[in-house]
């Protein structure tokens, strides 16, 4: 099932962006990838990582996903949803992802290409918001959920909760966003200092973007990927493709990861307060991936919600451990379309 190693020419992929209203008001785009043949299958809908944008889903020097979806004849579409950093920030959280994003975007998905379904894929916490949204009844459109490293139950390393309650206070006093950028300079206050801190904290990288990465989103040296795993080219890439992440994410993650499943902050009637308290509202197939190595999420996180999906809709779902592979490397890792993707490709195509 694997793809071919060379990398697939950019230069093929026509890209048409929409700007979708959300019903609170706040502005998403979709990308609509285009290849040199028009798609023979339905649409797939990619949600990307806090911090991060569509683009993510495309490195430019390696086979990406895009490509090879392209290639089986998907009809591909990467979603900006509010924490994309091509948009204007704001303090979203995943109640506001799960309840206005998502179903939006698959809305305007299902009204363009006139498909009665969507298959969706996520990373991180793209890969929760449509986890919530699809388990909370949201989105009954979407049969296939593929998520990776996390979806509705986060388990954090352990010193990842430790920089969770001893830095939250700290940053609340200041900036409302840890910015990744702030590895670029010039900063001044808490930013100057935790741009020092950080640069102390993981000598193991010269590369500012992926040490300022290590300390926003996980724990470890590094935190989001494997070196071995990167390409020097896409780790250069990989430099400007994080930006702010706010302190209401980081908030909810907090009261998350102590109850062991999502809670839900905003008070919003159409989520429940506590994910996965209650059987899943939706009959889509839900893929779990997670590297073995995953030092932003623990592997346990998947294990937990496969537990909790298994116990409700036996025999249905599945969840794969990927030797090697930690977190965001699952997509952007040099050997992914070989040692990942089939099993995406799998998951969509039973």
């Amino acid at each position: 099932m694997s793809a071919p190693a060379s990398p697939t020419s950019r230069g093929e992929h026509r890209d048409e962006v929409d700007f979708v209203l959300t019903d609170d008001g706040t502005i998403i785009t979709l990308i609509r990838v285009r290849g040199a043949s028009a798609p023979t299958r339905g649409p797939v809908l990619l949600a990307h990582g806090a911090g991060m944008r569509a683009e993510s889903f495309r490195p430019p020097a390696i086979r990406s996903v895009v490509d090879v979806l392209i290639d089986d004849g998907w009809d591909v579409w990467m979603l900006n949803w509010r924490g994309s950093i091509d948009l204007p920030p704001v303090p979203w959280t995943i109640d506001d992802v799960a309840l206005y994003d998502v179903p939006a975007a698959v809305r305007h998905v299902t009204g363009v290409t006139g498909s009665d379904t969507v298959k969706v894929i996520g990373h991180c916490q793209g890969a929760a918001a449509l986890s919530v949204a699809a388990a909370a009844g949201l989105v009954p459109e979407v049969d296939v959920v593929v998520a990776n490293s996390v979806s509705l139950h986060p388990v954090l390393p352990f010193f990842a909760r430790v920089k969770l309650d001893v830095l939250l206070p700290m940053f609340r006093t200041g900036e409302p966003y840890v910015d990744i950028a702030w590895g670029d300079g010039p900063e001044k206050g808490v930013a100057r200092i935790t741009r020092n801190t950080v640069r102390l904290a993981h000598p193991e990288c010269k590369n500012p973007g992926c040490s300022m990465a290590s300390f926003a989103l996980g724990s470890g040296h590094p935190a989001l990927w494997r070196h071995e795993n990167l390409d020097s080219a896409t780790h250069d890439w990989l430099e400007h493709e994080f930006g702010k992440i706010p302190l209401s994410w980081y908030a909810q993650m907090s009261l998350s990861h102590r109850a062991g499943r999502y809670v839900m902050v905003r008070g919003y009637e159409a989520l429940p307060h506590r994910i996965a308290d209650a059987p899943p509202q939706t009959d889509a197939r839900f893929t779990l991936l997670t590297g073995d190595e995953n030092r932003a999420f623990l592997p346990s996180s998947q294990h937990r919600t496969f537990a909790y999906l298994d116990d409700a809709q036996p025999g249905r779902h599945s969840l794969t451990q990927i030797p090697g592979y930690g977190h965001a490397d699952v997509f952007v890792g040099r050997r992914a379309h070989v040692d990942a993707f089939p099993y995406i490709r799998y998951a969509l195509g039973r």
